[in-house]
């Protein structure tokens, strides 16, 4: 049933959702009601239809499995020592992300392209957005150019922001369309998306982006890839020669000092954990921080040692599966879209079973993508290249 086309229809308009309505939603709550209607209720109905899809990525991927499960286990018997103001709240968005992470393999259905190409469309449509943010924040606000650029809807943050957008740069980056129309149009998306990201001063979103276009011809071991690491670092020694005292303005904004501070934390309860989410606040050179700017750290204070190590295996049994479908224009995408996410979870994110927001792009997007990697390998070879199409 999962593959028929309504339910196809369905669960594009599902994964279009997630990607776009982030920016352009009125409002958080009008989001999640979306994700609910197009996302997780058409996982949950065809996940039965989808049971042989189910069982393929358990018994390929069953680290991955196996982790994300005690993960979860250890995440419910957390709730009995948790801070948290409502615990039952806390154990609902767990099965919140079961749903979600369930999605992509009913999603793709052994087609690891239909989500190559809903995700071209969302990083497009992510582009048109940072566009019209832009526009709004100079133009129409009238900020002066040097202003930290925020987003539009749930992205108008600008480490946040620039974490989706640069993101959708780096998966853009390795899915190329195939027509030589669409790919002038990607081009200038390419663009939008990177000059949002600068814009928004975000240095760790913009660390994240170019180290990881650097690292490209590790995986991509061709021409195009060269050549995109190249611009890269071309362009980022252009931006600190202008933008240097934007760039060294901020210093290091207390980040050693903010993981000090919560490796301390994390010795007070270093089994246990506070409990999955409790506030906490971290305290460093007189100033008071809500988290810990690092989602690792973050998950030991919350969940203790034994969390931490179960999401270090679930996350680098990600990096495992998609290193093993290198060959595959899927799995380099993966590869990407996880070194992206590792490094920009090093110095802002600190959610992790939070209602669907900005950090679940480069926390639960990445474990999602992966579950369809069991049907990548021995699929399309090569990195996404620009082609131009044959002649008729």
């Amino acid at each position: 049933m999962q593959a028929t086309r309504w339910a196809q229809v369905w669960m594009t308009i599902g994964l279009l959702w997630f990607l776009l309505a982030i920016a352009l939603a009125p409002t958080n709550k009008l989001y999640q009601q979306g994700l609910v209607a197009f996302l997780w209720l058409p996982a949950m109905i065809l996940a039965w239809s989808a049971r042989e899809r189910l069982i393929e990525w358990w018994r390929a991927q069953s680290w991955l499995g196996l982790a994300l499960l005690g993960l979860a286990i250890w995440g419910l018997i957390s709730l009995l020592w948790t801070q948290a103001p409502d615990p039952s709240r806390e154990a609902k968005r767990l099965l919140y992300i079961t749903v979600f992470l369930l999605f992509f393999p009913v999603f793709a259905n052994a087609r690891p392209e239909r989500v190559i190409r809903v995700m071209q469309w969302g990083g497009l449509g992510l582009a048109v957005t940072a566009l019209m943010a832009i526009i709004q924040f100079y133009w129409i606000n009238g900020n002066v150019w040097w202003a930290r650029l925020v987003g539009l809807g749930e992205l108008a943050h600008p480490i946040l922001g620039g974490y989706v957008i640069g993101l959708a740069a780096i998966w853009l980056l390795h899915w190329v369309p195939r027509t030589r129309g669409l790919q002038a149009v990607w081009l200038v998306a390419l663009a939008v998306l990177g000059g949002f990201v600068v814009l928004c001063q975000s240095r760790g979103a913009a660390l994240a982006l170019f180290l990881t276009v650097l690292a490209m011809p590790i995986w991509c071991r061709d021409r195009a890839s060269r050549i995109f690491a190249a611009a890269a670092l071309l362009l980022a020694m252009l931006a600190f020669w202008f933008l240097e005292p934007l760039v060294l303005a901020r210093g290091v904004s207390f980040r050693p000092q903010i993981l000090m501070a919560s490796l301390q934390m994390i010795a007070e309860h270093p089994w246990t954990g506070l409990g999955l989410g409790s506030s906490y606040n971290v305290s460093a050179e007189g100033f008071s921080f809500d988290h810990a700017h690092n989602l690792f750290t973050h998950i030991a204070i919350e969940l203790g040692i034994p969390g931490l190590l179960l999401w270090i295996v679930a996350w680098f049994a990600v990096l495992r599966e998609a290193w093993r479908a290198r060959e595959s224009l899927y799995g380099r995408g993966v590869i990407g879209i996880w070194l992206f996410s590792f490094l920009a979870m090093q110095f802002d994110a600190a959610s992790l079973t939070g209602t669907p927001r900005a950090e679940w792009f480069i926390s639960w997007l990445p474990i999602g993508l992966a579950t369809v990697l069991v049907w990548a390998r021995g699929g399309h070879t090569g990195c996404d290249k620009i082609r131009v199409p044959p002649k008729q």
